[in-house]
C-alpha cells in the first residue's frame, strides 16, 4: 500500500533577538567548544511579546567539518508576565570564508550560509500553555551583537 506525503505545515510565531556575551572556548576532542551566555533581548509577532532573560547560554560546538552544533537553554517572559522556557538545537554551516567573517564579527548576508533550529517550549497555565505541545522550527542569521530567530510552529 502507497500512501502520499501529508504535507509541512507551519506558522509564524515570532521573531527573536538575543544578545550574546562573547564566549569562553576550549579544544575537546571533537571539536571547539564554546559557551556563549545570553544577556538579553526581544521577541515579538503574533503570538506573543515579551524579553529574553540574562542567564540562558549557548554550548556551541565547532567541528572539523566547520559547522557550529547550537546547544542552547534559555528563559523568555512574555509581556503579560508568563515564563517560557526555551531549548533549542540546531546548525550554521556554510563556506569556511563565510563562516571565517562571520566569526571575525562581521555582518554577513544569511543567504550565504544555513543556519536552523528545532525548539522546545516548556511554561505554566496561562494564555501561552499550548506551547508546551508544540515543536517549532526556526530560520536564523547571526549578526554581530547575536542570533535572530524567524520561529515556526509545525501544525
Amino acid at each position: 500500500m502507497s500512501f502520499a506525503p501529508l504535507p509541512l505545515n507551519a506558522d509564524f510565531l515570532f521573531r527573536i533577538e538575543i544578545l550574546v556575551e562573547g564566549g569562553t572556548g576550549f579544544p575537546t576532542p571533537v571539536g571547539e567548544r564554546r559557551v556563549g551566555l545570553l544577556k538579553s533581548g526581544r521577541f515579538h509577532g503574533p503570538v506573543a511579546n515579551g524579553v529574553v532573560l540574562p542567564g540562558g547560554a549557548d554550548w556551541m560546538l565547532t567541528g572539523s567539518d566547520g559547522a557550529t552544533r547550537l546547544d542552547v537553554r534559555a528563559m523568555l517572559r512574555a509581556d503579560d508576565g508568563q515564563l517560557i522556557g526555551i531549548t533549542y538545537t540546531g546548525l550554521r554551516a556554510g563556506p569556511p570564508e563565510v563562516l571565517a567573517r562571520i566569526a571575525a564579527g562581521e555582518v554577513v548576508d544569511p543567504a550565504t550560509y544555513y543556519m536552523r533550529t528545532a525548539i522546545r517550549f516548556e511554561t505554566g497555565p496561562g494564555p501561552l500553555e499550548w506551547l508546551n505541545r508544540v515543536l517549532a522550527v526556526a530560520v536564523g542569521q547571526r549578526p554581530p551583537q547575536g542570533p535572530i530567530y524567524d520561529v515556526y510552529a509545525i501544525l
